[in-house]
Parts: C-alpha cells; structure tokens; sequence
C-alpha cells in the first residue's frame, strides 16, 4: 500500500516543534512495509488542505492519505471540513471504530471529530495529532486497510480477502 502523510499544526508549520506525529506514523507504516510516497506539514488552513487532498488523491499516486492533527474542537481545528469538502463518499465506519476503540483508552476520544472518505479511488482517514493518538488509532484501522484498497482498486481477488478478517 501506498501512503501519503499529511501533518496539519501551525506550530510545526513555523518550526516552533517537530512533527512528532508523522514520524509516528511513519515508523508505523515503516515496521508494516508499507511505502510513504508523500509527507507534508501544513499550518491548519482549511482551503490547502483541501487543495492538497484533491491534488494526491487525483494523482494516483496513493492507496490512502493520513492526516494527523486539527481533528478536535479548537477555533482552528479544519480537518474534518477539509477532508469532507475534497471527498467523493463518506468512509464513517473507519471513524467510528477509531472513536469506540480510543474511547476504551480516553473519555476525550468522544471529542474527536475526527472522519474517513474516499476520493476517486483513493482512502482518506483523519488521525489525532498526538503521536500516542495517531500510532493507536492507525493501528485499530489498520488490519481493514489492505481489503479496503483492493476493493477501492477493483481488484478481482478483494473477495478473498473476506475469508481473512
């Protein structure tokens, strides 16, 4: 699977801290053998993140775009509006056991607003910006991803993978 990394904090953006939280989720991916073929860190602006998620997913370039931060309540908190404005179907059921399984962790988890879609054939799924919050809420999605992405592909051996999960 391919990956793309999407960090969204304006403190990172003006290099006032490291992004902890993607290179969470790149040793994630890292240890699972999964290519990250595009990382960026972008301050929480709702119109470039949604810009950014129409250019990757429209290239064909990924499988799954993560973005980790800016899903809570906060004045600027965007991903979730930007994700859904660049989207062609809503995902819920990947935000819905990320919530239910954080939730078994942190009360906070019921803060999240946190969503997954698809663009074109291309999976998008918002992941908190803790590096504790992004690396547990990949991991609870992440045994669907491989079905996930074959069906998205149409590839003829996704019912196989039914048998497996």
């Amino acid at each position: 699977m391919r990956f793309g990394i999407i960090t969204l904090s304006d403190r990172c953006a003006r290099g006032e801290r490291e992004d902890l939280s993607g290179n969470a989720l790149a040793a994630f991916l890292d240890v699972e053998n999964c290519a990250v073929v595009k990382r960026l860190l972008l301050p929480d602006d709702e119109s470039a993140l949604r810009r950014t998620l129409i250019e990757w997913a429209d290239s064909d370039e990924l499988d799954v775009i993560l973005t980790t931060g800016s899903t809570g309540f906060a004045p600027r908190d965007i991903a979730p509006e930007a994700t859904k404005a660049a989207a062609d179907k809503d995902a819920p059921g990947l935000a819905e056991l990320m919530r239910a399984e954080s939730y078994k962790k942190t009360k906070h988890a019921a803060l999240s607003r946190a969503v997954a879609v698809i663009r074109r054939r291309t999976l998008i799924v918002n992941l908190p910006g803790s590096p504790k919050g992004a690396e547990e809420n990949l991991g609870f999605i992440f045994p669907l991803l491989p079905h996930a992405v074959q069906l998205l592909r149409d590839d003829p051996n996704s019912e196989q993978s039914h048998k497996s999960i």
